[in-house]
């Protein structure tokens, strides 16, 4: 299992990161390395009781201090499948996954619980907006986790929030909830293959950040990307032109150079948060 582990970090980040002799569980930590995000679905029906099994175990995990505030929303409604769908621009498994759902961040119920108890709500700040968000980010990741060790592929959506607003209508979200990402979930139809990462010696550190040759870096991983993952198309042609050395941080300035999202923070305000 280590020699797994090592080859699934080879083909992740470019480097054999081996396990230690004895690492327990070190089978599961080694589909962890290599899992894959999933797009097709074979037509099989995902059990219900499955689904909330994995969401028990996705809202089982770390919440700060204990605030719970994070929900998952799964969406049945053939209507409503069929406008995230189209929302959804080109991710056409939003509307042929089994199962979609939508973890949500809720600030809603602290502040109800400080009238419940006529207690001050005195931290309506930017911080009561990060803690939901990263709560509901926390346990979409766990759920994929544990969807992968059931042998389930999923595929998080974040273009749920391109429109924000319409997805909080249609769901009905109250004031202070709001959709963080979606997440297609379904028996995978193919293995899929591992998407490679930037090199742990760039993303890990110790005791100090340090990127070191920032550039140089981003240049072998594009380099090494190309060789088993280069991307099938180019963004935005018409604008920027075909690139001879089209690689990931030439789709990433691509993609962030259209504007996307602008009217967020005006979202959440309007529901309640307070960014300050």
């Amino acid at each position: 299992m280590s020699e797994a582990f090592a080859a699934a970090t080879r083909a992740r980040f470019g480097e054999d990161i081996p396990l230690p002799d004895g690492t327990a569980n070190a089978d599961w930590l080694a589909r962890m390395a290599a899992r894959r995000a999933m797009r097709a679905y074979a037509d099989r029906p995902v059990d219900d009781a499955l689904i909330l099994a994995l969401c028990a175990a996705a809202l089982a995990a770390p919440s700060k201090s204990d605030l719970q505030q994070a929900d998952i929303l799964r969406v049945r409604d053939p209507d409503k499948r069929a406008k995230l769908a189209a929302w959804a621009g080109d991710n056409p498994w939003v509307g042929a996954a089994p199962v979609f759902l939508v973890f949500l961040a809720n600030g809603r119920r602290q502040p109800v619980l400080h009238e419940l108890r006529g207690r001050p709500f005195a931290n309506d700040h930017l911080d009561a907006f990060f803690n939901a968000s990263v709560d509901a980010g926390i346990a979409l990741a766990t759920f994929v986790a544990a969807a992968d060790a059931a042998g389930l592929g999923t595929c998080p959506i974040s273009v749920i929030r391109n429109r924000i607003a319409d997805v909080a209508a249609l769901l009905d979200l109250p004031p202070r909830v709001f959709p963080v990402a979606g997440l297609c979930v379904g028996w995978p139809a193919h293995p899929g293959a591992i998407s490679p990462r930037l090199p742990t010696a760039l993303t890990v550190h110790e005791d100090r950040y340090d990127e070191g040759d920032l550039p140089a870096a981003i240049a072998a991983y594009d380099a090494r990307r190309n060789l088993t993952r280069p991307f099938a198309k180019q963004r935005d042609l018409a604008r920027f032109g075909a690139s001879a050395e089209y690689g990931w941080s030439e789709d990433k300035a691509r993609q962030y150079a259209v504007p996307e999202r602008a009217d967020f923070g005006a979202f959440v305000r309007k529901i309640g948060f307070k960014l300050d």
